[in-house]
């Protein structure tokens, strides 16, 4: 489980984002990190027991919490979250695994971000060709009670090469495809939370099923990219 101390730290984080308040309270961050570690180790234990992960630990899951400043207006230092992810081993499990906790803010799902090019344009592909089994396991009752509705950035026309009155585009529209659960502050201080995030994820597998196969045949069926 997380503590609530972790969420309190976050909150604390959010009022003081400034150096001197973090190294002042090295201490409370230390103790925080080492609970959203422990966390991910536990989700990850959990998830090996019903898919390959190549993510190897907790620690390797979690992002930093250090923002690059660089190139942004906001130049607040620190993230006032704890986001991490988990990847799939093999060339023919595709799909990422999520999970951002913040005070207020926990959601967890996965997905599509911003796939490449080439990986959009043959998911596009196949949903042009037939988008029934996308919408059936979208419409599926477990599906859309964790999740909701398909999320993701959308292109205002059609694609490139599709008309605009095709019949599958409102999915052919999406350029990344992805869903989210959404998680209360008590929730995610529950003992249970870890057990309810492996619940989430599994619930991920028919859509990640589907769009492995997608991404690994062409419209005939034919493998195009080889079994590990």
């Amino acid at each position: 489980m997380l503590t609530r101390t972790t969420l309190a730290f976050l909150r604390d984080l959010e009022k003081h984002n400034e150096r001197d308040w973090f190294n002042a309270n090295k201490d409370r961050y230390e103790a925080a990190h080492a609970d959203v570690i422990a966390f991910a180790d536990a989700v990850l234990a959990l998830m090996r027991k019903h898919d390959e992960i190549e993510t190897r630990s907790g620690k390797s899951a979690l992002m930093r919490i250090y923002r690059d400043t660089r190139f942004s207006k906001d130049k607040t230092p620190y993230k006032t979250w704890w986001a991490g992810g988990f990847r799939r081993e093999g060339a023919t499990r595709r799909g990422g695994y999520y999970f951002r906790i913040a005070p207020g803010t926990t959601y967890v799902g996965g997905g599509f971000y911003q796939p490449e090019t080439g990986d959009l344009n043959h998911i596009r592909a196949h949903i042009a060709a037939d988008d029934k089994p996308l919408r059936k396991l979208l419409k599926a009752k477990a599906f859309r009670d964790t999740f909701g509705e398909l999320l993701g950035e959308q292109l205002k026309t059609a694609p490139k090469g599709y008309p605009k009155d095709h019949p599958a585009i409102d999915l052919l529209r999406y350029k990344s495809l992805y869903v989210m659960r959404e998680f209360t502050d008590a929730e995610v201080a529950s003992p249970d939370f870890a057990k309810e995030v492996d619940k989430t994820f599994r619930r991920l597998r028919p859509f990640f099923d589907y769009m492995s196969e997608v991404l690994t045949t062409d419209l005939d069926g034919q493998r195009i990219v080889d079994q590990p």
